[in-house]
């Protein structure tokens, strides 16, 4: 009679089974093994200078082989995980790294992330079509959907394919991660901490199924916190970490016999695994950690195997990446997708623009053509300029660090180009911006009785577009830089600058010194102001309607209104011409600063450790 714990390990092992028989996007991959020798990582900590995390390390993972790198929090194992798949760019890494004595080995591994960062609003099914489609160039509809009904059917996924991710289980989640990183099929596996936050058989289902990956040949290398006895013993390697040096690296059925040749005895019906965590984390004193450091290298040597290297030059052949301009169709139609599915956000954005053109609206009710309120219709032109600088900025500081996590992941594994996103994210976001200012603008320019002659018109609404787009690429450059909670201060911090300096000299008879003019025409909403100004009370227009109620209409002729506000010499075109420049240079800097944050060159490499050399200066001193 079987258990009922054994009778679900024979169905999931069943299924598996059956799904190997019609594999034939998984093929078997030739053998790739990474060795790495003397590695050594170091990181800035305050006062004391450097802090090595690595103390010189060496080891091997071989292909075919599921592989667990096993430490205590702060041991260094999620950093070497980093390190093997190449995401660490910030410290010093010395020593040596290769797969068959190649050096670079990006283009044939993934890193699947502890975090699942998955676009929300797609279902499984979308999820893949996109992946296939960004991943897999030269290769017929027929052979993607075959490849996606293959992944789907290993990964136990079939069931799913109509729900959206963010419907699924966390099991779920963490297997389609892997499910779209094998698209394309690579060779080498990373992943960091794969069963954080799935339960007991979750977590059970997807080490078996990283198993049965590695079975096909791929090499398979993740990280654990404390797994199970039971998870412990699926895997095949083992590396255990402690304090930056190698305690262990052979079999899971070794672990416990080296341990007691060392001196140390096990109890029986104890988890391997949470007996050499408890060895690392030295709770049975740091003599044994120095014991097992000394032993493991004349117990378990390291043997390079020699493998040919012509494998590598092959896959690179086969790997067919599509071009730019596919990159952009793909990405356009997915953001296109996700935001007509996000039906709620896009109704409330709608309604925020209705309630705020009504609000404005009636505080300016009648007042642009009435001539004895001239200087309110001003304050119009300025609470539209805050309008369009607050409500694009906002809802992209709150959202857009998240999805620059989701962009990290897909480009460090190589899904597109940045060029190729970025262009796609600001030509997508392009129409949904000038809808939302079209409403708005409508209601408050009728509702005001603003002049309604076609290119006062188009100026006026023209200029709240830049402005609006202006100020969402502000927010961009700050979201891919900063985290939500200080991207969310430093947006308005830098904003209420940007609107004191841009009124100064209205009203004041005496020129404004140098450098006031200076500090003013370095905020994009004097440009702004004078682009809206001059659309409503330039170009001739002919003098205001007074009420008959009003004795004296000090400001009824527009050139006057013009000459109060300093703004009788300003050219709408050269303004609005600023405001495009600033434009394309908040979009080149928003491009810049996201790539930096991607794949950070040497000068923000250096900036990094500047900035945690102060944080832990003033941990330190705390």
């Amino acid at each position: 009679m079987f258990t009922k714990t054994e009778l679900k390990e024979n169905h999931r092992n069943n299924e598996t089974h059956d799904a190997s028989v019609s594999l034939s996007h998984l093929k078997k991959m030739a053998p790739i093994d990474i060795d790495f020798n003397d590695l050594t990582y170091t990181v800035p900590s305050g006062r004391k200078g450097t802090k090595v995390i690595l103390k010189g390390i060496c080891g091997q993972f071989k292909s075919g082989e599921l592989s667990v790198i096993l430490g205590p929090s702060g041991s260094g194992k999620s950093t070497l995980l980093n390190i093997l798949a190449g995401y660490k760019s910030t410290g010093n890494v010395t020593g040596h790294i290769s797969i068959d004595g190649q050096t670079q080995f990006k283009k044939m591994s993934c890193y699947i992330m502890q975090e699942d960062h998955l676009q929300p609003w797609l279902t499984v099914q979308e999820a893949m079509q996109f992946a296939v489609d960004l991943k897999l160039g030269n290769v017929s509809q027929t052979a993607k959907l075959t490849a996606i009904d293959e992944i789907l059917n290993i990964l136990r996924l079939r069931h799913a394919r109509n729900t959206t991710t963010e419907g699924l289980s966390g099991g779920e989640k963490k297997r389609l991660s892997i499910a779209l990183e094998l698209v394309n099929n690579p060779p080498i596996i990373f992943l960091d901490e794969p069963t954080t936050g799935l339960d007991e058989i979750s977590a059970a289902q997807c080490i078996e199924l990283l198993k049965f990956l590695a079975r096909l040949g791929r090499t398979v290398i993740c990280s654990l916190h404390t797994p199970s006895a039971s998870i412990f013993a699926k895997f095949d390697h083992v590396y255990v970490i402690a304090a930056g040096q190698c305690l262990y690296r052979s079999t899971v059925h070794n672990l416990v016999p080296f341990v007691c040749q060392v001196g140390i005895e096990c109890p029986k019906h104890y988890n391997p695994a949470d007996f050499a965590i408890e060895i690392s984390a030295g709770e049975y004193g740091s003599e044994w950690i120095n014991r097992m450091i000394n032993a493991v290298d004349i117990q378990f040597p390291i043997v390079a195997v020699s493998r040919s290297t012509s494998f590598e030059f092959q896959l690179e052949k086969n790997v067919s990446k599509i071009s730019w301009l596919e990159q952009f169709v793909v990405l356009s139609r997915r953001m296109l997708l996700q935001l007509f599915r996000n039906k709620n956000y896009l109704y409330l954005k709608i309604s925020l623009h209705v309630f705020l053109g009504l609000v404005i609206g009636g505080l300016f009710l009648n007042m642009g053509n009435d001539g004895s309120k001239t200087l309110f219709n001003f304050g119009f032109c300025f609470a539209c300029l805050i309008v369009f600088l607050y409500i694009p900025m906002l809802p992209i500081l709150m959202n857009f660090p998240m999805e620059v996590k989701l962009i990290k992941r897909e480009y460090f594994n190589m899904w597109y180009d940045l060029s190729a996103y970025y262009c796609a994210f600001t030509v997508v976001n392009i129409p949904g911006q000038v809808l939302l200012a079209t409403i708005y603008l409508s209601m408050v320019y009728v509702i005001t009785n603003q002049p309604l002659e076609f290119f006062r018109c188009a100026m006026f609404f023209g200029t709240c577009f830049v402005c609006a787009f202006i100020a969402e690429s502000m927010a961009l450059a700050i979201a891919s830089t900063l985290n939500i909670v200080n991207g969310t201060f430093v947006g308005p911090a830098i904003s209420v600058p940007l609107m004191l300096v841009s009124v100064q000299g209205m009203g004041e008879m005496e020129a404004l010194p140098i450098y006031r003019k200076l500090i003013m025409y370095l905020s994009y909403i004097r440009y702004g102001l004078e682009c809206l100004i001059t659309a409503l009370y330039g170009y001739n227009r002919e003098k205001l309607d007074c009420p008959s109620t009003e004795i004296f209409c000090m400001f009824g002729g527009p050139r006057q209104v013009l000459r109060l506000m300093k703004m009788e010499h300003v050219i709408f075109w050269v303004d609005f011409t600023v405001l495009i420049i600033i434009l394309i240079f908040l979009k080149i800097l928003t491009y810049y600063l996201l790539r930096q944050r991607l794949k950070p060159n040497k000068m923000f490499q250096t900036l990094h450790l500047v900035g945690d050399l102060i944080k832990s200066h003033f941990n330190f001193n705390n």
